[in-house]
């Protein structure tokens, strides 16, 4: 995806809003609210609607879900919670797990009370590893995209649309939070571009995607296999993220281009390197 026009963007931020927020949104804009998400968005596309006013709709609804998670679990307490987190050790990759139980114990073990005691020793440890490892990631992030999604610099989006999280200087992004992929030359750290390229042709296959792409990476210069920890540091994650929305600004500039599968693709790419 390269820059897009403002007519297409409001097309994105209006898929981007469940139905039950369109209704109130088409409300607030004297449109009748009724009838399908297609249509509700046509008739509210149909009257130009004010972009600050929709932009103030979504930032409210999304300010709304914050305080609904906040008042299952404060953010100080999950932060809590979070550095209760001693390892951060997988025990096995990401999506192969159920790969990982047929090949080691369902087709390689005969007797039953061999199996038993492979799933006591082994299979439990690496299972809980896991675990750990996926809410570790997943609450981190939770708080991250919380905090970006409220700079004045950003629109979030308020349901899953594939390819797109946020709207940044009015263009959609993916964002993806992650840390220095393993056999990447760090010294190259510092050109954005080129790291853009190397983690859109580095992707898996299964989630592959061209799409607007904005990078938050983490790295411990001094022990980066300890990187996972710097992102629950949230004051210095946060103070970069703020500096880095402040002054960036997205234009033609930020196109790149990749090739995967033989292809070749241009997309819009931003990098933020937050490191200690």
């Amino acid at each position: 995806m390269s820059l897009i026009s403002a007519n297409a963007l409001l097309n994105l931020k209006l898929n981007a809003i469940k139905i039950e927020e369109l209704r109130l949104l088409a409300q607030e804009f004297n449109v009748l609210p009724i009838g399908s998400a297609t249509q509700l968005i046509k008739a509210i596309h149909a009257v130009s609607p004010n972009s600050k006013q929709l932009d103030e709709f979504i930032r409210q609804q999304y300010l709304a879900r914050i305080e609904k998670r906040r008042n299952l679990i404060s953010d100080a307490d999950l932060i809590c919670e979070l550095n209760k987190v001693k390892e951060f050790r997988w025990g096995v990759k990401q999506g192969q797990l159920d790969q990982k139980i047929q090949s080691e114990y369902v087709r390689g073990t005969h007797r039953y009370d061999e199996l038993i005691e492979k799933v006591k020793s082994r299979l439990h440890k690496d299972i809980t590893g896991y675990v750990v490892c996926t809410w570790y990631n997943h609450w981190t992030t939770v708080l991250i995209e919380e905090h970006i999604s409220q700079h004045n610099s950003i629109v979030p989006t308020l349901k899953n649309i594939k390819g797109i999280d946020i709207f940044f200087r009015n263009q959609p992004f993916d964002l993806k939070v992650t840390y220095v992929p393993e056999y990447y030359d760090v010294e190259k750290l510092s050109n954005p571009s080129h790291l853009a390229i190397w983690m859109f042709e580095n992707q898996g296959a299964q989630r592959f995607g061209a799409d607007n792409r904005l990078f938050i990476i983490l790295y411990d210069k001094s022990n980066p296999e300890r990187s996972w920890e710097l992102k629950r540091e949230f004051n210095l994650v946060f103070d970069r993220i703020d500096r880095f929305f402040d002054s960036e600004s997205v234009s033609a500039k930020d196109e790149i281009v990749f090739t995967f599968n033989h292809r070749t693709f241009t997309t819009v790419a931003k990098v933020l390197v937050v490191s200690k």
